[in-house]
């Protein structure tokens, strides 16, 4: 019975777990010659469905045993290193203070009775000796006493609070009052904000090497972006290509799920609006064989997609602002190369290029698929998507600019979130 079972099972399992619609490998390919081949087909749909589950499971499971774990570690580590370090400037200063007057004291006191005994006995006469011993006594002890307590208790203060500050603020520093609560609730919000760049910084920094692998294999270069449009239709798809297209696509969509999940951000809808057209494009290319444009414009967007996370993540953990600033400008530069240069020249490629090699031509059973409005869907897209990233630079010049005057790299973006400072005071 159960081997019975199994094969009932079979197809929906390979449905659930393999490329679907595969086929011999073509006699003549210009990329992937050893790869498995695939058409495109309606059971895509399921593949892109389980992608989409697995990626949201890949992604609680870095958050919830990595990142926040990890956050949270080095952050409270941060907060009790800052409050044992305010403990200790403290009691140094307590300590010193303290150690002076009583020594001043101590040693005035001593220094009066010395000197008054001393000159009591000199004049050889009870009278003057108590008069004098009083007198020099009560003289030399307020001066000497002055004198020598402020500077003993100077030089004890400084040693005593040094010594007691610096060694009970680092021994004893991890034991010094709790957090408030909206010290607890800051870090708290850097362990969640954390956690949220995480799961990007992982996928693109993935997504980008293997991206990088399937342009590599693929004919085109960015000096010479015919073969995107030369022997279309490209209706045969190597394992890798079909994969990184569908991966893509599952990721785009469970960003749209993430972004209506999580806090909203300044630029929500514009987040919206390009995740949307992304979409949109990944479907129309995928199932009118333009995928080969379609790999190398998701290349150009993934590769500085690493970095602004990043710099989000070290500015989280409060680490040195040089390395946040360093970061960013390195984003800065890989966002003004990747999406307003090399993007620029593929869409200059599709706008001019693309009606010179492809004919205008609807023939779904052949797989064409190319006709004026279809092109000018694709061009209008495409720019919609260059003006949207337009805006974003202006916005991360605004922060460049913000760093140069030396305020320091920060997300313009800032969550759209009721400041609760004035009831985090009333909880301290």
């Amino acid at each position: 019975m159960f081997p019975t079972t199994m094969d009932q099972l079979r197809p929906y399992i390979s449905l659930l777990t393999t490329l679907q619609y595969p086929i011999q490998t073509p006699s003549k390919t210009d990329s992937f010659p050893d790869s498995k081949y695939y058409l495109v087909g309606p059971l895509d749909l399921v593949t892109i469905v389980v992608i989409i589950a697995v990626l949201a499971i890949l992604r609680d499971v870095l958050r919830l045993c990595v990142a926040e774990p990890f956050a949270r570690w080095k952050l409270m580590r941060n907060l009790e290193i800052k409050r044992a370090n305010a403990s200790a400037k403290s009691n140094g200063y307590a300590n010193g203070h303290s150690n002076g007057h009583a020594n001043g004291h101590v040693n005035g006191h001593a220094n009066g009775h010395t000197n008054g005994h001393s000159n009591g006995n000199g004049n050889g006469h009870n009278t003057n000796g108590h008069a004098n011993g009083h007198t020099n006594g009560h003289s030399n002890g307020n001066g000497n006493g002055h004198s020598n307590g402020q500077a003993n208790g100077k030089a004890n203060g400084y040693t005593n609070g040094h010594a007691n500050g610096h060694s009970e603020g680092r021994v004893n520093g991890f034991a010094v009052s709790k957090p408030s609560k909206r010290e607890l609730r800051q870090v708290q919000r850097s362990v969640m904000r954390f956690a949220e760049q995480g799961w990007p910084f992982v996928y693109y920094t993935f997504a980008s090497a293997y991206g990088l692998y399937v342009h590599q294999n693929l004919p085109h270069t960015i000096f010479n972006l015919k073969p995107l449009w030369i022997s279309y239709p490209h209706i045969a798809l190597a394992g890798p290509v079909k994969f990184y297209y569908l991966l893509q696509t599952a990721n785009y969509i469970h960003q749209v799920l993430v972004l209506n999940a999580e806090a909203r951000r300044k630029d929500h809808w514009q987040m919206m609006t390009h995740h949307a057209i992304t979409v949109f494009l990944l479907f129309l290319s995928y199932y009118t064989n333009f995928t080969r444009v379609g790999c190398f414009i998701m290349l150009l967007m993934d590769w500085c997609d690493i970095f602004l996370p990043m710099a989000k993540m070290m500015r989280y953990l409060s680490l040195p602002q040089i390395y946040t600033d360093s970061t960013f400008g390195f984003f800065m530069l890989s966002w003004l190369i990747s999406r307003h240069i090399l993007y620029t020249i593929v869409l200059h490629s599709t706008i001019r290029q693309l009606p010179v090699y492809v004919p205008f031509r609807f023939d779904p059973e052949n797989g064409y698929y190319l006709t004026q409005r279809a092109h000018w869907t694709f061009c209008v897209m495409l720019t919609a998507l260059e003006v949207l990233q337009i805006i974003w630079f202006w916005m991360i010049c605004r922060v460049a600019w913000r760093v140069v005057m030396g305020a320091g790299a920060a997300d313009t973006r800032s969550d759209e979130e009721v400041d609760d400072d004035e009831n985090d005071s009333k909880d301290d």
